[in-house]
């Protein structure tokens, strides 16, 4: 860092003033040249988004990332700083952090006027140059541009004509800064107006006052696709000044999902040491988003964010880590009937259509882990309706032929590793199928793979499955059915209205 303290000392060191833009840009070309890594945790992005943001920034544009919610997008805009010096320059005092050698403020011109080479300067560090409001619509023209103080004006006793009445809003104290704007549709349209001469001249004008204020702002916008919000849109003039335009998008595939999921969840020291998630769990969580984003009942148009699967992934080892301290067991596993604390995770994060709201968000967050559980068991084993349809002898006749005989398996959710092991191989040829097909397991990776055919084998209807208070019973498909209808049946006849 430059130890210059006054305006001479800065001027004989030989700083030389650059804007923000060429900044950004000198900075990425040095980066780009030693092949370092700009964009650190953003996964997925490598071939499509990443080289369309570093070509806006060589080409010095200001910036939209367009994309639904969970895309990283403010996470992208953060990281810009990366790309600025480490520290600059500034008039102390200055309120839009004024270059020394090139000010723009009534303040910084008229202290240099004053002091010359002995107007004392500070060092901003680039952590402090990025600067971000949420765009709603109550934001004001005051709030973004600024107003007249009426009682910065008392105060000081200043005439209304006097440029110190003004009170400078969050866009002109951003001077030399990282500015983003984030939900730019809900912004209401006067508002966005405003932005016009900002973008386009880098000047601002404050009621009526003859100034021109010169800033120098890297200017970063996200937004939702517009056919997404009701509340707004981006108005035409404006899209037309945002130099780039950049689409960002969810994973392509269930492997990166599961990169940002494992970087992103927040799980404790004491969980990753006794807590262990096998991949097969992994996979299936991130499923679940992948099937949300196609479901009928989700509105497609508000996304479905990477936040599901990383709150989902934080519930499913708290459900693992709850059941472990009671049961009393030092160490356990992630199970396939610990994915029913995943729902809550998945209430909440899907925004349902009409038919969806009718089903209830905690039915359609049931079906979409019974979907992801019923696609991913296809990955491995063979498609019971197509063994069907071509009267090929099925592998799974001799599970079928165990629980046609009358016998049921409970799945506590509270069950001890000891208890469920035991329980799970104990249905015959179970063992025999997960060797067959997805041979070389390990303890206990196996025995969940195990209890994941019984799950698959109830989606694809072969079983029967109950989700009872206290566990998950597995049994004959027709006595299921039947046992269901002698319930109904008893309710009836009990009922006090009969």
């Amino acid at each position: 860092m430059n130890n210059s303290k006054t305006i001479g000392e800065l001027k004989k060191s030989g700083y030389k003033s650059k804007g923000i833009k060429d900044e950004l840009r000198d900075n990425l070309i040095l980066k780009i040249k030693k092949k370092e890594n700009v964009f650190k945790g953003i996964i997925g992005f490598e071939d499509t988004v990443i080289p369309e943001l570093e070509r806006a920034i060589l080409s010095r544009h200001n910036i939209n990332l367009l994309g639904l919610r969970g895309q990283a997008k403010t996470r992208i805009a953060r990281q810009l700083t990366q790309l600025l010096d480490e520290y600059i320059p500034i008039v102390e005092g200055s309120e839009l952090n004024d270059d020394p050698l090139n000010p723009v403020s009534a303040y910084a011109k008229n202290k240099i006027a004053e002091l010359g080479d002995k107007t004392a300067i500070s060092w901003l560090h680039r952590d402090e140059r990025y600067v971000e409001k949420l765009a709603t619509p109550d934001v004001s023209m005051a709030d973004l541009i600024g107003d007249v103080d009426p009682i910065k004006a008392a105060n000081l006793r200043l005439s209304y004509a006097d440029e110190r009445v003004i009170h400078y809003g969050i866009i002109p104290r951003s001077n030399r800064c990282i500015f983003v704007i984030n939900e730019l549709p809900d912004l209401q349209a006067r508002i966005q107006v405003a932005l016009f001469n900002i973008l386009q001249e880098g000047d601002i004008q404050i009621r009526g006052f003859k100034l021109r204020i010169l800033l120098d702002i890297q200017f970063v916008f996200t937004a939702n696709p517009e056919d997404y919000t009701n509340r707004g849109s981006i108005v035409t003039p404006l899209k037309d000044r945002i130099g780039s335009q950049i689409l960002t998008h969810y994973p392509k595939s269930i492997h990166l999902s599961k990169e940002i999921t494992a970087q992103e969840a927040k799980i404790t020291e004491s969980q990753r040491k006794n807590i262990q998630v096998g991949d097969l769990i992994a996979t299936i969580i991130e499923r679940i988003a992948f099937e949300a984003r196609k479901n009928e009942f989700v509105d497609s148009k508000s996304g479905v964010s990477a936040r599901l699967t990383i709150s989902a992934y934080e519930n499913l080892v708290s459900t693992a880590e709850r059941r472990m301290l009671l049961s009393g067991d030092d160490k356990t596993v992630a199970r396939i009937v610990d994915l029913i604390g995943v729902i809550p995770s998945v209430n909440g994060k899907i925004e349902l259509v009409y038919e969806g709201e009718q089903e209830g968000a905690a039915i359609v967050a049931q079906n979409l882990l019974g979907r992801a559980i019923r696609n991913q068991f296809l990955e491995w084993f063979p498609d019971p309706n197509k063994l069907k349809k071509k009267k090929q002898e099925s592998p799974y006749q001799s599970i079928l032929a165990w629980f046609s005989e009358g016998n049921t398996v409970d799945c506590l959710f509270l069950e001890t590793d000891k208890n469920y092991t035991k329980g799970i191989k104990a249905i015959p040829g179970l063992d025999e199928l997960v060797e067959k097909f997805v041979p070389k397991l390990k303890e206990p990776e196996k025995t969940v793979m195990m209890e994941f055919v019984l799950f698959a084998l109830a989606e694809h209807s072969l079983i029967g499955k109950n989700s009872l208070e206290r566990s998950v019973q597995f049994k004959d498909l027709l006595g299921s059915m039947f046992s269901e209808k002698d319930l109904l049946a008893g309710g009836e006849e009990g009922s006090p209205n009969n």
